[in-house]
């Protein structure tokens, strides 16, 4: 959530957050996306991941954020390219938290 707010004001055009409940909304389609839906289509794209060296991944996660901003009508993504951006904010950042003691 707090990736959206920072998305949306001042690193990453393309990104618009109608309100809050809109933003809270949001960060649980996400997370229930990359439960469900996520793992089954990391192992449908396994060939290319594993030829892309991993990096098909954040493709993939930029999929998954497209998919649930389709499902939430507060978010609106502009395109692939400012869901790419974000999903790489959202990897930075939460490898920074798992870094945390």
């Amino acid at each position: 959530m707090v990736v959206l707010g920072i998305a949306q004001y001042s690193i990453i055009p393309g990104i618009s957050v109608s309100s809050f409940a809109g933003a809270l909304l949001f960060s649980f389609v996400l997370a229930g996306v990359n439960v469900l839906v996520r793992p089954l289509l990391f192992i449908l794209t396994l060939p290319i991941t594993l030829l892309t060296l991993g990096l098909f991944s954040f493709v993939l996660n930029a999929l998954m954020f497209l998919f649930a901003s389709t499902l939430v009508s507060g978010v609106v993504v502009a395109g692939f390219l400012p869901a790419f951006l974000c999903s790489l904010l959202v990897s930075l950042i939460s490898s920074l938290a798992n870094k945390l003691p």
